[in-house]
């Protein structure tokens, strides 16, 4: 009688176990991340490339992602208007909802050794550094992705 009561007992408690666990299974399902941020610090276009394709790719298979790209560095270039992807990051930045930020002390530098302050393409906001901008994000909880 005793070893009857006590199978039950186990196989209910087997049972509350498993339905808890599914359900925080399921609720860590349902927290993904819906921002991120991806660092773009290169020249390279492919890598630019890639990284405008990363964050359109997550904004399609995340309905309401917020995705923000930051450059700096030879990156910077990417969000000016000689940029081989002006037409696409301008596009991007006004009509998809995934934001692009300049880092400030690059821009600096460039217009130091240039004698001017780089042209960014509409709609790019510039922040005081990229570096620090990628650390308040994650600070934040924004999944990195640097391409």
């Amino acid at each position: 009688m005793i070893r009857s009561v006590l199978s039950k007992f186990m196989l209910v408690l087997a049972a509350t176990a498993f339905v808890l666990t599914a359900g925080t299974a399921v609720a860590d399902t349902n927290s993904m991340k819906t921002h991120l941020v991806i660092q773009v610090s290169t020249d390279d276009p492919r890598t630019q490339m890639i990284a405008l394709n990363n964050a359109v790719n997550v904004q399609k298979a995340i309905p309401g992602a917020v995705v923000e790209i930051v450059a700096y560095g030879p990156g910077l270039g990417m969000l000016t208007g000689k940029s081989k992807q002006k037409d696409r990051v301008m596009s991007m930045a006004l009509s998809e909802g995934i934001s692009f930020s300049a880092c400030g002390n690059t821009m600096k530098k460039v217009a130091k050794k240039s004698g001017k302050m780089p042209a960014l393409i509409d709609g790019v906001k510039v922040v005081p550094a990229g570096v620090t901008r990628i650390m308040e994000l994650q600070a934040n909880g924004y999944a990195y992705v640097r391409p």
